[in-house]
């Protein structure tokens, strides 16, 4: 019986979420299923303050946070291959059947 599993990737470090992706493939192809992945637009908050609090006002810096998404499909014959794996800290997984 095949078995679909959707997992969502989310991190605010790209390296972190490709590695994430490498060893979910991995882990999949040696237990002799597919996976197909898909990259979601990053989206990027950016945000402005003030140097100083008293003067000079037209002094500014400005600050951003990206945030990574990938979604990853999988089907496998296995019940659930993923039960060992090891994500690395700062990347978010949720998994759904």
């Amino acid at each position: 019986m095949q078995k679909n599993i959707r997992i969502n990737l989310e991190s605010f470090n790209s390296k972190l979420i490709n590695q994430a992706l490498a060893q979910i493939t991995k882990t999949v192809t040696e237990e002799k299923g597919s996976v197909i992945g898909v990259r979601l637009p990053t989206k990027k908050r950016i945000y402005c303050l003030l140097r100083s609090p008293h003067v000079n006002k037209d002094s500014r810096e400005h600050f951003e946070i990206r945030r990574y998404k990938i979604i990853v499909d999988i089907s496998t014959q296995v019940e659930n291959p993923l039960v060992n794996l090891l994500i690395p800290a700062g990347v978010t997984a949720t998994i759904r059947e």
